[in-house]
């Protein structure tokens, strides 16, 4: 899939994302990742929780990859308007 290593993914097929305020006592971190079921189709699965505890997996199913992976951005999108960062 990447010939350069050096080159950015235009879509890439999974995200971390933590939003840390210690004034808060919040460690948050959501992992995003697109995956191929079984049945050749795609599936996004959520893991979420808090820094350093095991988290809580949620899956999505879809037709295809192309619908994981544009549902895969727009959660980013959401989380990133709430102050998570990479």
């Amino acid at each position: 899939m990447k010939d350069d290593p050096q080159q950015l993914e235009m879509f890439p097929d999974n995200v971390l994302l933590k939003r840390v305020a210690p004034e808060e006592n919040m460690r948050r971190f959501y992992l995003m990742t697109v995956q191929r079921d079984l049945f050749r189709r795609g599936a996004l699965v959520t893991e979420y929780g808090r820094i350093g505890q095991a988290g809580r997996i949620w899956t999505t199913h879809h037709e295809d990859e192309a619908l994981a992976l544009a549902e895969l951005a727009d959660k980013a999108a959401a989380k990133r308007k709430r102050g998570y960062q990479e």
